[in-house]
Order: structure tokens, then C-alpha cells, then sequence
């Protein structure tokens, strides 16, 4: 028996508890790539929206990437079922140099960027994703894998913000055999990506684990499960933050916290006050990407021993300068810019020959 034959399809009731997080009006963006999840959210969405007197405009978005021979095929087959639909489709290209390495999380990059461009250019306020409780364990496991803290173990929201416009995930708490068991029911096709299925990455080979983890307890079910109660704990240690921001931060100048508040609050909020402070320096690195949960822990480590001494102390990561004085006031600004190799290299042979020409005189 297949995994589609084992599942049940959806039914109109859930459809509409689904997408009641959709909006009444204006226009939604539809990530549709062309794989069973993505087509069940186009055929479902537009279902939803037939049966409905108000709600917004759908719009279906195709990102080719341009990865593998065939892609632009896969978008015009979209397309053709949009139509058949009677929805709007659009094809996003991802156009320059691909990279060699990080694929994977780049061409994500670019997919939001593209779907973003987009949904600014025709006014829809939210972009529609059909992650499912599959990809939502896979993401949460990944995660545990790389040491995340609370944040990351909270796994994707249903609905969430992002560059100013909304991200709905219908399908989040829907395992993605039931999607494929809608589209057989009623004999719609898809294509399978073969990156899904390409051992390189992560998410195929927990794919490929998934009976074993399933056998010891850990069920998509179970660890969706876990990512809920994370997102609980995630919106409760928010609200504490926001508390202690109040008598910890100087709201006048931006970087600079009462260390010894900072000190006597819960570790956890310390290092999300942290966070945000070293976010706000504006450093080029954090831009991109924040500090590692794992070194930020340790700097604080150091931090809260200088601040408890009284003694200076300076420390940087992630572009940032971290700068503790005697009075335990915590400074957050960029670092200055690193010396090249060359540079020192160059400056260490300058003072050589300096000191060799004035024997008297030490090399700075």
C-alpha cells in the first residue's frame, strides 16, 4: 500500500478551517513550485475561494531557478493548471551566477526575494507557502542538529511577518501524505524535484530516517508537537524581554545597556537583549546573519564576570564591538575593521627595518 493510499484526502470542512487565516479582500501570493505540496495548495486555495463570496484575489508564483534542465518546463505546466483553474500565474526567473556552495539556502533566499518583488508589485499582502507538519519536524530536527536554542526549536509559524508583508502556512500542522492523496483523488499531477531526494542534503536523509526516528517516538506528529510548546515558550520569553528592556536599555542611546540589570535578569533574557543590541550596531556580518547562540553564550559568560569584578573588559563577535566599563555599563558599536594578513605582514617588516636603521628606537 503507498503512503497516498494510506492517507486521507481533505475534505471541504477542513479546507475551510485551513485558509481561514487568509484574508477577506485584497490579493494573496501562491508559492506553487509545481511538487505535490505546492499544487495542492493551488488546488485547495482555489477551491476555498470558489466556495466563498468574499476573499482576496489568488495569485500563483512559479520560481524557476534555473538549477536543472527541465525547470522552465515544470513553471509553464503550472501555469497551464493555474489556468485550467482560473488563476492568475506568474513565472519568477532567478537570474546571475549561481553559487557552488549553499545552494540550497540561497536559491531559498531567492525565492522570497522574488516573491516578495512580486507581491509588492501587484499589492498582495501576504505570500501563502504549503510547508507541512513534515517539513516542520524536518526543520525542527535540522535545527537540533545545529545546536539552536529555543527560537530555532520553535520550528515555522503558521502565520508570521516578514519585510512587511504577512506568511501563511495553511498546511503546517497537515502531514504531506494527505495532500498527495488529494491530488490522486483527483487526477492532478505534479512533478518530484530530485534535489528532494539527493543525499547531499540534509532534509532528504532525515527523510530517509523518518521510520527509524518514528520507531524511537520521534514522529512528525511529536516533534510538531514540540515546535507548538516552543512557540509557546518563544511568545512568553518575548513579553519578558520587552519587560526588561524597559529598565535595562537607554531608549536615548541606542548599544548601550545597564549591565548590572542586565546581569540580575534570567540568562535567557540577557542574551535575547544582547542579541537585539548587537543586531541594532548594524555591523555588515549580522545583517546576513545573526551571532551563534553557542559564542554569544560564552561572551556573556565572560561579560557577566567582568561586570560582577567591576573590571573593563572588550569583546567582539560578530562584527561587533562589546565594551564593559568599571561602572558595569555595556556598549554595543561596530568593530573597526580588521588589519589583512598583508597589511600587518607589511607593518611588522616596516617597523623591522625602522629599528634597524635606529637601533635605539623599539619598532611600534
Amino acid at each position: 500500500m503507498s503512503i497516498a493510499d494510506a492517507a486521507t484526502a481533505i475534505s471541504v470542512r477542513e479546507t475551510a478551517e485551513l485558509f481561514a487565516s487568509f484574508p477577506n479582500s485584497g490579493r494573496v501570493i501562491l508559492a506553487v513550485s509545481g511538487g505535490a505540496d505546492s499544487t495542492a495548495l493551488l488546488v485547495l486555495a482555489q477551491r476555498w475561494r470558489q466556495r466563498r463570496t468574499r476573499g482576496p484575489e489568488l495569485i500563483a508564483a512559479t520560481v524557476d531557478h534555473g538549477l536543472r534542465p527541465g525547470s522552465g518546463s515544470e513553471a509553464k505546466a503550472v501555469g497551464a493548471l493555474a489556468r485550467r483553474l482560473g488563476v492568475q500565474h506568474k513565472i519568477l526567473s532567478w537570474r546571475g551566477t549561481k553559487p557552488k556552495t549553499g545552494i540550497e539556502a540561497t536559491a531559498r533566499a531567492a525565492r522570497y526575494r522574488l516573491l516578495t518583488e512580486l507581491a509588492r508589485q501587484v499589492g498582495a499582502e501576504a505570500i501563502a507557502t504549503a510547508h507541512t507538519l513534515d517539513d516542520q519536524a524536518e526543520t525542527v530536527l535540522m535545527r537540533l542538529a545545529s545546536g539552536s536554542g529555543p527560537a530555532g526549536l520553535a520550528g515555522m509559524r503558521p502565520r508570521d511577518a516578514r519585510d512587511g508583508l504577512v506568511l501563511l502556512r495553511p498546511f503546517l500542522g497537515v502531514r504531506k501524505a494527505r495532500l498527495v492523496a488529494t491530488l490522486t483523488r483527483a487526477g492532478i499531477a505534479w512533478v518530484e524535484d530530485p534535489m528532494n531526494a539527493d543525499p547531499a542534503f540534509a532534509r532528504p536523509r532525515l527523510r530517509a530516517a523518518a521510520a527509524v526516528l518514528a520507531r524511537e517516538g520521534l514522529t512528525a506528529e511529536r516533534v510538531g508537537r514540540l515546535a507548538a510548546r516552543m512557540a509557546r515558550y518563544e511568545d512568553a520569553v518575548a513579553a519578558a524581554v520587552e519587560a526588561a528592556r524597559a529598565h535595562i536599555a537607554d531608549p536615548q542611546r541606542p548599544g548601550r545597556l545597564d549591565g548590572r540589570a542586565l546581569a540580575a535578569a534570567p540568562e535567557e533574557v540577557a542574551l535575547r537583549l544582547l542579541t537585539d543590541a548587537i543586531l541594532g550596531a548594524g555591523a555588515p556580518c549580522t545583517m546576513e546573519k545573526p551571532p551563534r547562540l553557542q559564542r554569544l553564550e560564552a561572551m556573556w559568560c565572560d561579560l557577566r564576570a567582568a561586570i560582577a569584578e567591576g573590571r573593563a573588559t572588550r569583546r567582539t563577535l560578530a562584527d561587533a564591538l562589546i565594551a564593559v566599563d568599571r561602572d558595569g555599563t555595556v556598549s554595543i558599536t561596530v568593530a573597526p575593521p580588521r588589519r589583512s594578513p598583508q597589511r600587518q605582514t607589511t607593518a611588522a617588516s616596516r617597523g623591522r627595518r625602522n629599528a634597524a636603521k635606529h637601533p635605539f628606537t623599539k619598532p611600534r
